[in-house]
């Protein structure tokens, strides 16, 4: 299973967004809000338009925890479809297994959503599914297998985090389900990315 194992910190300073969504990103950007660097402090001059394109890319990739072959078959797939092209890549990655146990609110972040979907710990329309990377449909219905419910880990993240559902997603069964009602739409989306600069980067 390919994925990111680099520095965290590090990437979420770089991109001043909190990536990974833990509390040691949410700290470090507090107590150091400049990128990491010997000249992270320093002035720098105006960002290029193409770093500003390539930055956007990046935080997406980070923030689903896409690889780069696995980003760039995804856009070339959102390019293919009716429609804007960017909208069309970020319900793309929204609508992945992972992202989807993340949303649901039984991982605390989407390293750990995709690693409760490795080790099998949700069912898709009733059977075992351990693929992150699978899009789920209008209609799919997620659910938690038996033993999963009663993990500590798992009961504690549907206690304690309290993280709004997306309107394209119904809960059922006390939060341990989730159906797609629809395919999301960008205004549903509520990632820190402007997918358009993204489109342009790959435009070139």
């Amino acid at each position: 299973m390919a994925r990111y194992t680099g520095p965290k910190v590090k990437i979420s300073r770089r991109l001043g967004v909190n990536i990974f969504e833990n509390e040691k990103g949410r700290k470090a950007l507090d107590r150091r809000p400049y990128p990491p660097g010997e000249h992270g402090r320093s002035r720098r001059r105006q960002p290029s338009e193409y770093s500003m394109q390539l930055q956007e890319k990046q935080k997406a990739k980070y923030i689903y925890g896409v690889l780069e072959r696995q980003f760039s078959n995804t856009y070339k797939e959102a390019n293919r479809q009716k429609g804007v092209t960017g909208e069309n890549l970020l319900r793309m990655l929204e609508l992945r297994l992972d992202n989807i146990v993340f949303r649901a609110g039984w991982a605390s972040s989407r390293p750990q959503a995709r690693q409760f979907v490795s080790h099998g710990f949700v069912n898709v329309n009733g059977k075992r599914l351990d693929i992150p990377s699978y899009r789920a449909r209008k209609g799919d219905v997620i659910s938690l297998r038996p033993k999963s419910r009663e993990m500590i880990v798992v009961r504690h993240n549907i206690d304690t985090l309290d993280r709004i559902t997306p309107a394209w997603l119904e809960k059922g069964e006390d939060g341990q389900q989730v159906t797609v009602r629809d395919l999301p739409l960008r205004d549903q989306i509520d990632v820190p990315v402007r997918e358009q600069l993204i489109v342009e980067l790959y435009s070139k």
